[in-house]
């Protein structure tokens, strides 16, 4: 019996203009047997949300280099119990500082990527959500 495949969706949210890293990880999950839909900078929450749902994801993958990363993950995580997605994992990867990956992970986020994180161990912490 064949499983599924795991469905990404993947995106820049708020003014941060980098992207090579959410791109690498893209490749690196399709590569891997996911299917990924990135959605590319500049988005909202609610944008992610929509398209989430619309796609009917498993999981949302955010990347924040600006420093906002706090912010819009509650702002996500909010959004997802008002939407009732709650069966939908969010990822947070980017520079996030050592304090605020704890507290990420204390209010909720699945799972937090920092630079350097390997590209196994990405695809099979997203692959184990």
């Amino acid at each position: 019996m064949n499983k599924k495949p795991t469905r990404v969706l993947l995106g820049k949210v708020g003014l941060d203009g980098h992207d090579n890293g959410i791109k690498i990880v893209a490749k690196w999950l399709a590569d891997a047997g996911m299917e990924v839909t990135y959605l590319g900078l500049h988005n909202t929450a609610e944008s992610i949300l929509s398209a989430a749902i619309q796609e009917n994801v498993d999981i949302i993958g955010c990347s924040f280099l600006g420093g906002e990363h706090l912010y819009f993950a509650r702002n996500l995580m909010n959004l997802m119990k008002e939407k009732n997605i709650a069966d939908v994992k969010l990822v947070i990867g980017g520079v996030i500082p050592p304090d605020d990956v704890a507290e990420l992970e204390k209010s909720g986020v699945d799972a937090v990527f920092t630079p350097g994180t390997r590209k196994s161990t990405i695809i099979d912490k997203i692959l184990n959500l």
